[in-house]
């Protein structure tokens, strides 16, 4: 393959969902030239789980099997630390080596008021968006380190990363925890020519956005299309963002025109989000 990741190797963790952001990030490395590793969770494992919000193995290996590049699956639930340093170790056993790594997988599905909120919902989220991002940095890094050819590592943080949100608690702290874990990171790194940035998209027109645009039309006693009618106009540009929108960003963080990028949160909002 040829492009600008041609002889890279990816990983994508949460890419096994059709139609998410994961699969939008994974296919535009793939078509430009990276080797692909596809993870998701697999099966649902507990009520934080369900199969509605998941990638599923069959769903992982179909994702895998069309993308343009040589593509692989690995199951990974990434509250686990074994887990993901096997992950990171199949990348390396199966394609040669490690490049980039896209920590993506996230839970923006557990949204309630303050009051309800529970001790189980908030470890929930807190364990996949802010720990599993943690122990996939970590992963990553100690293989980069030790190829000594540098390395790229995105998180795919969120518009609740510089703002609050209600309805969102949980989720609104993990993502402003990436923008410190993220800035400690690339100092700790950048003397091995590794860049941890995080890419902050605004509301993103998903299967999980869907269920957040039925979640909070209902909330105010409108349609969804009114909901999303109002959306739009407060956002400069005059739209939702697309997955496309998100994978472009992480594929300019990961090539070499991003090179000279760490230790950042950068918008992908339609101008909505101004710091």
């Amino acid at each position: 393959m040829s492009g600008r990741f041609a002889g890279k190797v990816a990983v994508v963790t949460g890419s096994g969902r059709r139609g998410g952001l994961g699969e939008a990030i994974a296919r535009r490395l793939s078509e430009e030239g990276a080797s692909l590793v596809i993870s998701d969770i697999g099966t649902s494992r507990d009520a934080a789980t369900p199969d509605n919000m998941i990638g599923g193995t069959d769903e992982m290996k179909a994702i895998a099997a069309s993308l343009p590049s040589p593509a692989s699956t690995c199951v990974c639930d990434v509250r686990d630390p074994d887990s993901v340093k096997a992950l990171a170790d199949h990348a390396v056993a199966t394609h040669g080596g490690l490049d980039i790594w896209v920590n993506n997988a996230g839970i923006g599905y557990i949204m309630k008021p303050l009051a309800e909120v529970s001790p189980q919902d908030w470890r929930a989220v807190i364990d996949v968006n802010l720990t599993g991002a943690w122990f996939g940095l970590q992963a990553a890094a100690e293989i980069m380190v030790k190829q000594g050819r540098g390395g790229r590592i995105v998180n795919i943080a969120s518009q609740a990363a510089k703002s609050g949100f209600p309805h969102a608690q949980a989720y609104t702290a993990s993502k402003h925890g990436l923008v410190g874990l993220t800035r400690s990171a690339a100092i700790e790194l950048g003397e091995h020519g590794i860049t941890v940035n995080n890419v902050c998209p605004n509301h993103v027109t998903t299967g999980l956005g869907a269920w957040q645009n039925e979640h909070f039309a209902e909330l105010q006693g409108i349609s969804v299309e009114e909901y999303l009618k109002r959306m739009a106009a407060r956002i400069p540009l005059g739209r939702p963002g697309l997955p496309g929108d998100t994978a472009g960003a992480v594929a300019f963080l990961c090539s070499d025109d991003g090179a000279y990028i760490t230790g950042e949160s950068m918008n992908v909002s339609g101008g909505e989000e101004p710091h």
